[in-house]
């Protein structure tokens, strides 16, 4: 069987069990073959086959990341793309492989970011864990924290907690003090408790 034929849509289920299963065979055997063919079906005729080789891509992302980090560009040209599943796809595969190809991801750094402000909720998360791993290289930190920190600024209040968790770690001790002032500014926009209390804690591990 052809690995478009171990699609989910192929085998007519609805379901993501078939392509989680392909992900993994596909990334225990580093099948770069596989990958290719993955990348070149994301323009198929069918968007079912498109989101079905996206969700693959990704998944083997998350696994392998430097199975994918090859197709980068590939990665980086669907973030134009019409069909939402595709660019929040598109997205989530950067973010997974980010850590394995800094540089091709910093180098198209403008491209996300656009994405991220006309994109879906996912989109934007993905963009700020890209923000984030970024922040943690020597070389990208400076510019890379300096957007992250302007994203929290101005993220919506459901999604902030989340981000400054994550952001915590790579956040120097340059910067710290301007992270505290951001998350203590955007207390007030906190409605849940729940979700004040995590930025309280954050703010206590900063200090």
């Amino acid at each position: 069987m052809s690995i478009i034929d171990q699609l989910a849509t192929s085998l007519g289920r609805k379901d993501e069990v078939p392509n989680q299963e392909l992900a993994q065979k596909i990334a225990a055997k580093k099948d770069k073959k596989a990958v290719d063919e993955l990348v070149a079906n994301l323009v198929n005729k069918s968007k079912d086959i498109q989101s079905d080789c996206i969700k693959v891509l990704y998944e083997i992302g998350t696994i392998d990341p430097l199975l994918i980090a090859p197709h980068y560009e590939a990665f980086i040209k669907l973030l134009n793309s019409k069909n939402n599943r595709l660019v929040w796809g598109a997205m989530t595969a950067l973010d997974a492989m980010t850590d394995a190809a800094p540089k091709e991801v910093f180098a198209n750094l403008s491209a996300i970011m656009d994405a991220a402000d006309k994109g879906s909720v996912i989109t934007k998360d993905h963009s700020i864990g890209i923000l984030i791993k970024l922040a943690g290289h020597k070389a990208y930190a400076d510019d890379c924290t300096t957007l992250l920190l302007d994203q929290l600024k101005n993220s919506l209040p459901n999604q902030l907690p989340m981000y400054a968790e994550n952001a915590l770690p790579a956040i120097g001790t340059k910067y710290k003090e301007q992270f505290w002032k951001i998350l203590e500014s955007r207390l007030d926009d906190m409605e849940k408790e729940s979700k004040r209390k995590r930025i309280e804690k954050v703010l206590k591990k900063i200090k």
